[in-house]
């Protein structure tokens, strides 16, 4: 059993572990539990009533942050002709098609966010193997293989980050950082948990929605009132 330090148990006894926190008593004192001496990352784990390994129960999508996650994205953004010029002024970080497969190929994966053009997937489709196990391969259901790149490269830039559920049902995304303010956290935790309860699959049965904790980097977990997010997003 792992043994935490006298940080992490001092910041433990301000959560009381038996209560549901609302959205923004949740966001004072995930902010106040952060154990470590930079700018943590915050991350929500929800987990859901479906299991994944039936097709009609995957949940998967995408939702804009309204405050963003506090992290510099690099994009990377395969296109072409116009697509190419588009991509670039939207403030895409490398743009190519061809040569940017062959430099991806030669061992280059300095980007976190991979968006493409749909005239570009036959090229696209030779990475597969690499871009695929980094989960970085372009899907059409998570907004990133589009000819609207303008829009996808300024969602990614601003804010948008991709959500799906594991293996145990469970959804984990970043939501900010330990130095935004409180309501920004909140305003993030509320868009992400209605983004998740609008992507209900058909084949979800019963409570869909069995938990969300949210916690710093290194820091005590903190469960969360779903219902009362969900309130605070509407």
């Amino acid at each position: 059993m792992a043994q935490h330090g006298k940080k992490y148990l001092d910041a433990a006894k301000l959560v009381d572990r038996e209560r549901l926190y609302g959205p923004d008593e949740a966001a004072e004192l995930v902010k106040q539990t952060t154990v470590v001496n930079f700018d943590a990352s915050l991350e929500a784990h929800l987990r859901l009533g479906v299991d994944p390994r039936h097709a009609d129960q995957m949940v998967r999508g995408t939702v804009v942050l309204p405050h963003g996650t506090g992290k510099v994205v690099r994009v990377a953004v395969f296109a072409q002709g116009d697509k190419a010029q588009e991509a670039l002024r939207a403030g895409a970080d490398e743009v190519g098609a061809e040569d940017l497969v062959k430099r991806i190929e030669a061992g280059w994966l300095e980007f976190d966010v991979a968006l493409a053009a749909p005239d570009t997937m036959g090229m696209v489709g030779r990475l597969g193997k690499i871009l695929g196990r980094r989960g970085l391969m372009p899907n059409p259901k998570a907004g990133t293989i589009t000819f609207d790149l303008d829009r996808a490269v300024r969602e990614v830039k601003g804010g948008r980050v991709e959500f799906k559920v594991d293996k145990a049902g469970i959804i984990h995304v970043p939501i900010g950082r330990s130095s935004f303010e409180a309501p920004a956290i909140a305003a993030n935790m509320a868009a992400l948990v209605d983004a998740v309860n609008r992507a209900r699959p058909a084949g979800a049965k019963g409570q869909y929605m069995r938990g969300l904790t949210i916690a710093s980097t290194m820091g005590p977990g903190i469960r969360v009132d779903v219902p009362a997010v969900l309130a605070a997003a509407a």
